[in-house]
């Protein structure tokens, strides 16, 4: 056998040659096939990589963004406010933010120079720590405008991107600041209408991603901007007029506890609300608690007549001051003898009201403002409110200066809340900034007085507007019912007589009250034209008037004349005429 003799080759090697490169193939072929075979893996595999480069660099802002929605706080959206009339009160607009990838970054130093350059209100030291950290995403400036957006993006600087974002704006300004409220850098309510919308579902809705988009349905709410306008713009004139410290006013609906206007000046822009945190900026309304005067009067009598202890003409004692241990209570402009509840009411006097409340005794008082829910805390929509400061042993002294609106604060919308029941019918009705039906509005309402009751302490405000202090706001036409209050304000520990709160409280038209309108002057100065006085009879007053001719015909509340005066009209429909 020869020496030289090939082994065989197993068959399914020649199998695989075969189909690899054919019979009778020399080797220079099949080095030439490998080498072809290489090259291709190679070109397949950098093909591969440059693709994915190429589409990082595309894409990179667009991972950035959703890295961002899972790991960072992004602006969320939020549904459109309106008035009761569909009017835009707060709305979602897109605004670009700007971000960094500090890994991405290669010179941080230039790109800081280079951002700065851009925008020089960043803060250097703050953008060089944020671009130093070994995170993926960091934020650098939230709501830059789209000029600013452009100039960055022709700086080209590699691990800088843009976010849109939602953006809240106030096409109103500061018309309803105090109401409305306002958002912060990630559109969630902080304070207002918007934080009720967080603490209501909005939050949640965000937390699940379910609220990604504007929400369609608006929230409606019982607020007409055109009342709002009228009444912010008075209540600024008066403001200036009588250099008062700050200025507020609301207009409630009587029948549904619906808020159609609330202001309180000085008020603040939402839009850019640097001044939202200042302490002389809250609202008086909600968050500030005040011993609310005279008005206060209007309880005290209601209280009396309900109770069937004594009628409009039950007499009390005014001839002097009312002396009690040490303290002595006087009247502004003392009559000098016995005078009937209803003069009480009238020449609005202190030593009457404190002897109509002494009448009834500590506990009835007591219980009776319970009632009226001015004891407690009020709860609203707006998340800001305050507790009323209440005396924490409550002796006859108490009640007797608690009677003429002295010794106990309330939020000014409590009190309005009470004198709501006291000339609806007598329905104590929550106040609600939302939109209610009177329907609504009796399913949660709880009856307070009688009906009678109620038509007694209409006619007497009615009677304050025909011959009382409320005469300065009898706009003619309107029928309207008023009561005055100046409270003299606690300075050193002491009643101040030259800084006092000043009250005026209306209803229109008297006859059938819709509305009530407060206003509340802050420590106004005296004037040639009110002969030196300070007294609500002489700002608030004539302040409210104003008020009434603007907002009356935006109401509905068509003007009519001729009318009988008040015990004719009012007095003839109740069931008991005293």
């Amino acid at each position: 056998m020869s020496e030289h003799v090939k082994p065989i080759e197993p068959w399914r090697q020649r199998l695989i040659r075969s189909l690899l490169y054919g019979r009778n193939v020399d080797r220079n072929v099949k080095a030439r096939a490998r080498i072809g075979f290489a090259i291709l893996a190679f070109a397949a595999v950098y093909a591969v990589i440059g693709g994915r480069l190429v589409m990082f660099a595309i894409g990179a802002d667009s991972h950035s963004a959703r890295r961002t929605a899972s790991q960072d706080a992004i602006a969320t959206a939020r549904p459109d406010i309106v008035d009761r009339n569909g009017e835009i009160l707060a709305t979602d607009i897109k605004a670009p933010s700007l971000f960094a990838e500090p890994r991405r970054i290669i010179d941080k130093d230039e790109a800081i120079e280079l951002l700065t350059g851009v925008m020089p209100d960043l803060d250097t030291i703050e953008v060089r720590e944020r671009l130093s950290s070994r995170k993926g995403f960091a934020w650098l400036k939230r709501e830059i405008t789209p000029k600013q957006q452009q100039a960055i993006h022709k700086l080209g600087i590699p691990g800088i991107g843009f976010l849109r974002e939602n953006k809240r704006v106030y096409p109103t300004g500061a018309e309803v600041a105090h109401l409305i409220g306002l958002v912060n850098t990630d559109n969630q309510g902080i304070a207002g209408m918007e934080k009720w919308l967080d603490n209501n579902g909005l939050a949640d809705l965000h937390r699940a991603g379910f609220a990604t988009d504007r929400l369609q349905k608006p929230v409606e709410l019982s607020i007409d901007l055109r009342v709002e306008h009228a009444l912010r713009d008075e209540l600024l004139k008066a403001k200036e007029k009588y250099k008062a410290k700050a200025a507020s006013g609301l207009v409630s609906n009587v029948r549904t506890g619906e808020l159609v206007a609330l202001v309180s000046l000085p008020d603040f822009d939402p839009n850019n609300p640097k001044e939202a945190h200042d302490p002389e900026r809250i609202n008086r309304l909600t968050t500030g608690v005040f011993e609310m005067g005279s008005t206060f009067k209007t309880l005290t009598l209601a209280m009396a007549l309900d109770s069937g202890k004594a009628n409009l003409n039950t007499l009390f004692d005014a001839r002097g001051a009312l002396h009690y241990g040490k303290f002595t209570i006087h009247d502004t402009h003392p009559l000098g003898r016995s005078i009937t509840l209803s003069e009480v009411f009238t020449f609005s006097s202190n030593v009457g009201a404190a002897r109509v409340a002494l009448s009834q005794g500590v506990e009835a008082h007591k219980a009776f403002l319970k009632k009226v829910g001015q004891l407690d805390r009020l709860r609203t929509e707006l998340p800001e409110s305050a507790s009323p400061i209440v005396p924490k042993r409550w002796g006859e002294l108490n009640t007797i200066t608690i009677a003429f609106g002295h010794g106990i604060a309330v939020a000014p919308l409590q009190a309005v809340m009470g004198i709501n029941a006291m000339v609806n019918g007598g329905l104590l009705i929550p106040p609600t900034f939302l939109k209610r039906s009177e329907e609504d509005a009796k399913a949660v309402a709880r009856r307070v007085i009688k009906s009678d009751t109620s038509d007694k302490i209409r006619y007497l405000m009615r009677l304050n507007a025909e011959i009382g202090t409320a005469k300065k706001a009898d706009v003619k036409g309107y029928y309207i019912g008023g009561k005055t209050g100046t409270s003299e304000k606690v300075v050193g520990g002491r009643y101040s007589k030259k800084q006092v709160l000043n009250s005026f409280t209306a209803i229109l038209p008297a006859d059938n009250p819709q509305y009530q309108l407060l206003i509340m002057l802050d420590e106004p100065k005296p004037l040639p034209e009110t002969h030196g006085f300070i007294t609500s009879g002489w700002n608030a007053v004539p302040t409210g008037g104003n008020v009434i001719s603007r907002i009356a015909p935006l109401l509905g509340v068509e003007p009519r004349f001729d009318l009988p005066p008040s015990d004719r009209l009012i007095l003839a429909t109740s069931r008991t005429n005293q």
